[in-house]
């Protein structure tokens, strides 16, 4: 149920807290619009005016939380270049692995629900993926590393592993893996430049 701060939300930001609770908990196919509007406290008819459909709803969550994601990331790259950006990256990564109530990374869970590629759900997810790879890509260039895609892709897939393994299994552990494999990572590129 709503708060009494949540209650003086707009509608639609209502709707849109509500969701992004409830989905990341449950899943996007579990939960249904009738819990939707019960939770957020608003009519069928509030719902459908501000999200035609619930997919809709589902595109707006990802996009809310991808935003959330790129401003914390965008302050850690103005306040830091090249390798340590990266490294700081890896590190908010690692605590939030760690974070209380972590149940994976809100993307790949969403690409699993919905394997059409073409979908608007999956284009959202491939939204934040291309992003995410560029903010990695662009970081490693400026660290001066001869092969800055591959530096990070190899990023990527560290973090893809240790969402899914800090959901699955033990947090601390995916969270220092992540830290000492992007840290031998990172070493490795910086001799490969060097010889170079």
């Amino acid at each position: 149920m709503t708060s009494i701060a949540e209650q003086k939300l707009h509608p639609r930001d209502r709707l849109l807290r509500t969701a992004s609770r409830l989905f990341y908990a449950y899943g996007l196919h579990t939960v249904g619009v009738d819990r939707l509007v019960s939770e957020a406290g608003v009519t069928r008819a509030t719902f459908y005016r501000h999200f035609p459909s619930k997919d809709d709803l589902i595109v707006a969550y990802l996009r809310s939380r991808s935003e959330e994601i790129r401003n914390g990331v965008e302050q850690v790259v103005a306040d830091s270049r090249g390798r340590e950006a990266l490294l700081r990256i890896v590190h908010v990564l690692g605590e939030d692995v760690c974070s209380t109530g972590f149940r994976g990374c809100p993307f790949l869970n969403a690409a699993a629900e919905f394997p059409d590629p073409a979908h608007p759900v999956r284009v959202a997810v491939s939204d934040h993926h291309a992003w995410f790879f560029q903010v990695l890509r662009d970081r490693a260039a400026e660290a001066g590393h001869a092969d800055p895609d591959h530096t990070a892709r190899v990023l990527v897939l560290l973090r893809d592993g240790a969402l899914q393994g800090g959901a699955l299994g033990d947090p601390q552990q995916a969270r220092a893996t992540l830290r000492r494999a992007a840290e031998e990572l990172l070493t490795a590129a910086d001799r490969s430049s060097r010889s170079a």
